[in-house]
């Protein structure tokens, strides 16, 4: 997909640059840049307050239908959304698992009453969500999720048992969308339910995981007989695997080109560092830089291909390499940022020894090729799913 931008795109272009220009200043000014990966614990209720003002300004789920609460903008414009806001350092969203997965896989699953019910708080950047998808069992491999939903037809509630892990902002979170056995003896991707759970309740323990970050973003989440009215299943009981596999659809939206920008970004701030320090001299380093500006081209172009099929959660051949691309590519920034820093990248001012924005990324960024499916696993996604190959073999449980 190649797009091209109309006089009346560029005249939205300038809309949204005016906007975050206005908006990203005063209260709001120490957010720039803020919040990313690596970030994601800074400010969170000054974040949250960016939420809201977002919303106020029409500037939240830009790319959802009128009729759930979003502009209905086009693929251009929500593009050109996407890079402003990047470009203008506007903050990591705090909404951006709600605006980017559970609402748009509510819209697509629920009825007509989850809707009305659960879209506007995420529109009005009010409500937060968390996704409870792995387990200390089954992190990669999601159809081996332990966790247990059995229903209590006298109380017309679901109960949750189990524990999931890796679940970023928890602590932060209203809402989590939970992947659950609701079928007893069933195995792999069959008897499964997607369950929408409210986090403020009793039977819900959030305890937070330390990275050599030395931040808390992730966390582990423990459901003793936590509960969810019955109202809260979205689709049916045992429905729960094809409805992930949509939401991971919509994971590689255009939001994926927000994620570049933040990246360019991040680049844009080593190359600074290159040419300040004389480290741009070096051939080498040069070399690198030179091949991370490509690697980072070649990305976005990619995302465009993506972006040019149905927009339904459906995942294409292209889809499908984007995650083992972005995280090889910044695992390989943030050595990169290191190196070009070179003896500074091992030094701290002094206590509380608070890491410095590329010292930050470097750590974070080894967690890359891990979270969100690792590289083994989406190597066999793309084997089996996009090139038809045999199924890997599995060792007997």
């Amino acid at each position: 997909m190649k797009i091209g931008f109309s006089t009346a795109d560029e005249a939205f272009r300038a809309e949204v640059a005016l906007w975050l220009a206005d908006n990203l200043r005063g209260e709001f000014e120490p957010l720039r840049f803020r919040g990313g990966p690596g970030d994601e614990h800074s400010f969170p209720e000054e974040r949250k307050a960016w939420e809201r003002k977002l919303a106020e300004g029409g500037w939240t789920c830009v790319g959802w239908a009128p009729e759930h609460g979003g502009r209905g903008l086009s693929i251009n414009q929500q593009v050109i959304f996407h890079e402003e806001y990047a470009r203008a350092g506007g903050p990591g969203r705090m909404g951006h698992i709600g605006e980017g997965l559970a609402g748009p896989t509510i819209a697509a699953f629920g009825t007509e009453e989850q809707k009305r019910r659960l879209l506007p708080g995420i529109v009005s950047g009010r409500e937060f969500w968390c996704q409870g998808y792995s387990e200390p069992g089954a992190g990669s491999d999601l159809a081996a999720v332990k966790t247990r939903a059995s229903f209590d037809a006298e109380r017309n509630v679901w109960k949750i048992n189990g524990q999931k892990v890796w679940t970023s902002l928890a602590h932060e979170s209203d809402w989590c969308f939970v992947i659950a056995r609701s079928e007893p003896g069933s195995v792999g991707h069959h008897g499964l339910a997607f369950l929408l759970v409210p986090m403020r309740q009793p039977g819900i323990t959030v305890r937070p995981i330390e990275q050599i970050t030395g931040t808390s973003e992730f966390n582990e989440v423990f459901f003793d007989d936590a509960e969810t009215a019955a109202e809260n299943l979205l689709g049916a009981p045992g429905e729960g695997w094809k409805i992930a596999m949509a939401l991971l659809g919509f994971e590689r939206g255009v939001s994926t080109l927000g994620q570049q920008m933040q990246f360019q970004n991040e680049l844009d701030e080593v190359i600074r560092i290159a040419r300040a320090n004389g480290a741009a001299r070096d051939p080498l380093l040069r070399q690198r830089l030179a091949e991370a500006w490509g690697g980072l081209k070649v990305l976005r172009y990619n995302s465009l291909r993506m972006l040019s099929g149905p927009q339904d959660g459906r995942l294409q051949r292209e889809a499908l390499i984007y995650k083992l691309c972005w995280a090889d590519w910044h695992a390989r920034l943030g050595k990169l940022a290191m190196d070009v820093l070179g003896p500074e990248a091992e030094i701290l001012d002094g206590a509380p020894y608070e890491l410095n924005r590329l010292q930050g990324l470097f750590l974070f960024s080894r967690s890359d090729t891990i979270y969100g499916g690792s590289n083994e696993i989406q190597r066999n996604l793309i084997a089996e799913r996009a090139l038809g190959l045999p199924k890997e073999p599995k060792a007997p449980r």
